[in-house]
């Protein structure tokens, strides 16, 4: 099994790229994201997947393990394989899913293409418990947007968030100025508050 690939890009394609390892060039699909990482003779390290199937043997290549793991917990997902999977990760970072999940936004999943709603609302459903595990550096406030999306955050809190996301804010940047505004204002701030508070926090 292959776990990582460490060379020099030989080609940039579409949807792929060679990587020349001491003269053996190896194909691995990649998200556009990490494509858009990439420089036709420069070094890189991509972390793989090896897909054997009867008929054929595939890599799969991200620029972090952490993307790697998403791959294959999204592909744990009814309905999601390896292209859905990567059209995600072309779509969002990791930190950036996981958030989503936790606030159960099937909306911003589904802006993956080919994911269509039912497949968005099935991937924030059957991954929400394990999102945290794999928030990378969203890791210091999923807990607080996992009962955002849960709906049992305070009436204060949540009524900021809403107020928040009603003046054009994703409800990710609410959530994270809120979350930001209760660090300063205490447990106890009402959504006033906590509504001027955030508000300073996004204007930053």
């Amino acid at each position: 099994m292959i776990g990582k690939l460490k060379g020099t890009i030989d080609e940039i394609g579409d949807d792929h790229v060679l990587i020349d390892v001491h003269g053996v060039c190896y194909e691995a699909f990649c998200s556009s994201r990490t494509l858009s990482r990439m420089t036709v003779g420069e070094a890189a390290i991509l972390f793989i997947e090896t897909y054997v199937r009867e008929d054929q043997l595939k890599l799969f290549g991200f620029v972090s393990a952490l993307e790697r793991e998403w791959f294959n917990l999204l592909q744990s997902v009814q309905g999601v394989g390896s292209k859905v999977a990567l059209a995600v990760l072309s779509t969002l970072t990791p930190s950036e899913l996981a958030n989503a999940i936790a606030l159960q936004d099937k909306t911003v999943v589904s802006r993956a293409p080919g994911v269509g709603p039912k497949v968005a609302m099935r991937i924030v459903t059957e991954l929400k418990n394990k999102a945290p595990a794999f928030a990378g550096e969203a890791a210091g406030t999923i807990g607080f947007k996992q009962e955002l999306g849960e709906g049992v955050a305070s009436v204060p809190v949540s009524d900021a968030v809403s107020a928040l996301t009603n003046l054009g804010y994703s409800r990710d940047q609410a959530a994270n100025a809120v979350a930001a505004a209760l660090k300063t204002a205490g447990e106890g701030a009402d959504s006033a508050k906590l509504i001027r508070l955030g508000l300073k926090e996004l204007a930053h």
